[in-house]
């Protein structure tokens, strides 16, 4: 691959910041790095390859002459500046919801649907939700084997899925539970966090259904090409600091055991089976964070089916920052 002209939309925030480490990590061949961001962190300095390089404004004219432009700003502000992006002549991978659902922009887990990648004719190439991102990784290999019909799924959302604000609040909430202080205002979390669940991400849409439940179901539709699959979520944010978990119950066309499942996860991308449960051995935030596979465990006959055998229960984990964000868009620019 050529050296390419890399901008990160958002350069400076918990995401962007993971990206710009990941094209590092990685030996990305970045052959000058653009970091964008709001015009109060313009001209602040960041460290790329052991250079300082300088944050610039994040404005149309600043994408000119970018091969490759990863957004990691909120939906507003995709939709006001990737397209001029992309009319420039750079390729865009997105991490925002505003084009995940457009019929002609492609959806991309690597590990499942690299091959969409090939036709954007947008320019425009959407990065997944993170907890779609960590829960379809392990699932899709599976579904190859047994045909996937349906999905129930539980989140536990780390703070980092709220970027920076969320983790210094719940940073903050922590030290205040320690001291005994005042907790006063919680934003960005609508209640405390800390020493709490909260049983909403996103806001509430049809059903009583929140916009984070409806991702996973909508994105994970486009992503494996199975219109028809059913898939029920409750998606809940808890006091980790990052790294995702859920709890995931598919029902199959086909029988598949656990020890075929454990099998097939052992060899699949992305995935590594931590599952012993004799020694304590399960998936878990602490051991899945700042790390790029999704850890599965806990893998289980689902004792609720009817007939016993074409459905499994299992535990993963993932870190929300690296493979439910900044690293799958990295991954998706290596395909380009």
């Amino acid at each position: 691959m050529a050296d390419k002209v890399v901008a990160i939309l958002g350069a400076t925030g918990v995401v962007g910041t993971q990206m710009r480490q990941c094209l590092e990590e990685r030996d990305f061949p970045v052959k000058k790095l653009i970091p964008l961001a709001s015009a109060h962190s313009a001209g602040k300095k960041l460290t790329f390859k052991g250079e300082e390089v300088e944050v610039q404004e994040a404005k149309p004219e600043a994408f000119e002459g970018a091969d490759i432009v990863l957004g990691a700003v909120g939906d507003d502000l995709a939709k006001e500046l990737l397209p001029e992006a992309a009319r420039r002549g750079a390729v865009v991978v997105d991490n925002s919801h505003a084009f995940r659902l457009d019929p002609d922009v492609p959806l991309v887990i690597p590990e499942i649907n690299a091959e969409d990648i090939a036709n954007h004719p947008r320019n425009i190439i959407a990065n997944p939700n993170c907890a779609t991102i960590i829960g379809l990784v392990p699932t899709y290999p599976l579904h190859k084997v047994a045909g996937l019909k349906r999905m129930i799924v539980s989140t536990y959302q780390a703070a980092s899925g709220a970027g920076m604000p969320g983790l210094r609040e719940l940073q903050r909430e922590m030290g205040v539970l320690a001291n005994g202080g005042e907790m006063g205002d919680t934003a960005p979390f609508a209640y405390q966090l800390a020493a709490n669940l909260i049983p909403q991400i996103g806001s509430f849409k049809d059903e009583a259904y929140t916009s984070e439940e409806w991702k996973m179901q909508n994105e994970g539709r486009k992503i494996m090409h199975l219109p028809e699959v059913r898939v029920n979520c409750t998606c809940v944010r808890v006091p980790v600091m990052r790294s995702h978990s859920e709890s995931i119950t598919c029902e199959f066309e086909r029988p598949i055991s656990p020890d075929e499942a454990r099998e097939i996860l052992a060899s699949a991308p992305g995935v590594k089976v931590v599952d012993d449960p004799a020694n304590l051995g399960y998936p878990m935030p602490l051991d899945t964070s700042d790390q790029d596979l999704v850890y599965v465990g806990r893998i289980r006959r689902d004792l609720s089916a009817p007939d016993g055998v074409n459905s499994l229960t299992f535990w993963c984990c993932g870190d929300q920052i690296r493979k439910g964000a900044a690293t799958n868009a990295v991954q998706i620019a290596e395909l380009l």
